[in-house]
């Protein structure tokens, strides 16, 4: 896995390896924002978790996951801060994103 020292840093390095979809949580599945295509908890796996800390601001604090569908034809990234500034996720949801943590 690779590694990576800043958030852009993760998102044009998995860019650059086929992750190309921006992905977005919306609570019990995750949409792509460009064609608002949709995949469900046990339809995709998580490849690669890169998480960033901030040293002084916790608003700096962000998760950037490597998602794959799980029949191969779907590749991209999903970016979700932690903590308070966490983005609301169905049980289902926060499950598979916490085993890959």
């Amino acid at each position: 896995m690779a590694s990576y020292d800043t958030v852009v840093d993760a998102l044009n390095g998995l860019r650059e390896r086929g992750y190309s979809i921006n992905f977005n949580i919306a609570f019990d599945k995750i949409i792509c924002s460009d064609n608002k295509n949709c995949l469900n908890p046990n339809e995709f796996e998580i490849a690669e978790v890169y998480r960033f800390e901030g040293n002084s601001n916790p608003a700096d604090e962000d998760v950037v996951y490597a998602i794959e569908s799980i029949t191969g034809n779907t590749k991209g990234v999903l970016t979700s801060a932690f903590g308070l500034y966490a983005d609301s996720a169905s049980t289902a949801m926060i499950t598979k994103l916490s085993m890959n943590r």
